[in-house]
């Protein structure tokens, strides 16, 4: 049921002018206790029971980790040098525009919604939330539009994936037990980045890895980043980014990723995610309040600094689109959050209709900037 439900609402989202991947985030909301649990939750409960969905989740890990995998291995340096300066000031902008602008919306929320909790805890938690770019689901978008490879993909992919990281270690602050434990995952993460670029690219150079070979590289930088409290997505990426081209491993892969493994991943993650509901008028302002922030933040940070870089105002709207897309790795912050009770239910809900908002808006404000933006 998840599979044609998502394969089948993907379909519709796509001839529609979204992503396949909407429709597939889309499939896993319908299916979960947000709407089906809420209609037949005696049905819900036999379909989907709590534990019995841990052998599709794993599926859907390992679908991630070898997307992942293949957008670094497609992802090739951009013939313009400017491209790096761009990411890292456009990273810097997406990054700490919303983490200031969510620790102070984070002030009347506490007052609010989550007195229980240290105020300082909650602020960075909510600014570290807002900075959150969905690298997965913006590698998809990039991949079915063609973009991968543009200028402004280029810099956008870059400026995820530094985002991401950034985020990933104030999530670890948060959950380590002193700042000298977070500046230990810090310190092991930079050896980590400099082994794969200075010690396993140089090796794999002028050759093409077995198919084992290639294997065993993915799964152990997966697990690295994972061990080192950052998602095990980014070791795949980072694996797929020191491979050589042409490795055996893409072309056996990719039809299986794309038709299976992915769709699961981001249909289990919409069924787990109840979005509850949002009532009376004081909760939907905060709403409201936290969707502006999060866009404000990132997309027009964002471009306004590509734009001051020089960059034109159509690719610096479009990278600003682009790394405000949240989607599920928002969700799987928020997640977090939750669970340590950082975040409240309600504070949860809404920002889980924020992560909604600024993925489902993607694709329009890229459509609409191609055909109107100025040059």
């Amino acid at each position: 049921m998840v599979l044609a439900t998502a394969h089948l609402l993907g379909i519709f989202f796509q001839r529609i002018g979204q992503p396949r991947v909407i429709g597939e985030m889309t499939a896993g909301i319908l299916l979960g206790p947000s709407l089906f649990g809420r209609l037949a939750p005696d049905t819900f409960a036999h379909l989907f029971p709590a534990d019995g969905l841990g052998g599709l989740d794993a599926l859907s890990q390992i679908g991630l980790i070898l997307f992942l995998f293949l957008v670094g291995l497609e992802l090739q340096p951009h013939e313009d040098t400017s491209v790096g300066g761009h990411a890292l000031a456009a990273s810097s902008a997406s990054m700490i525009t919303p983490l200031v602008l969510g620790a102070l919306l984070a002030i009347p929320l506490h007052n609010a919604l989550a007195r229980d909790v240290p105020l300082a805890r909650f602020g960075l938690f909510m600014g570290a939330a807002m900075s959150i770019t969905a690298f997965p689901v913006m590698a998809r978008i990039l991949t079915e539009r063609g973009l991968l490879n543009s200028r402004a993909g280029a810099i956008a992919i870059s400026c995820a994936a530094l985002n991401d990281v950034a985020a990933w270690c104030l999530v670890a602050l948060l959950m380590a037990a002193s700042a000298s434990a977070w500046l230990w995952v810090l310190v092991r993460l930079l050896v980590y980045a400099a082994a794969m670029l200075y010690l396993i690219r140089p090796l794999l150079r002028g050759r093409a890895p077995s198919l084992v070979t290639t294997l065993l590289i993915l799964l152990a930088s997966s697990w690295v980043t994972q061990a080192l409290g950052v998602h095990a997505f980014f070791g795949a990426f980072v694996a797929g980014l020191v491979m050589p081209r042409g490795t055996p491993l893409a072309k056996l892969v990719e039809p299986l990723t794309a038709a299976l493994l992915l769709p699961l991943f981001f249909a289990i993650s919409g069924l787990r995610t109840s979005v509850g509901l949002v009532s009376g008028a004081t909760l939907w302002l905060y709403c409201a309040a936290i969707i502006a922030v999060a866009i404000s933040g990132k997309l027009f940070g964002t471009a306004f600094v590509l734009r001051i870089r020089g960059l034109p105002w159509r690719e610096s709207f479009t990278v600003g689109a682009l790394v405000n897309t949240r989607g599920l790795i928002e969700l799987v912050i928020l997640n977090i959050g939750l669970d340590r009770k950082i975040i409240s239910p309600t504070i949860f809900s809404m920002m889980v209709l924020m992560a909604l908002v600024t993925t489902f808006m993607t694709t329009p404000l890229l459509v609409f900037v191609r055909r109107h933006g100025a040059q």
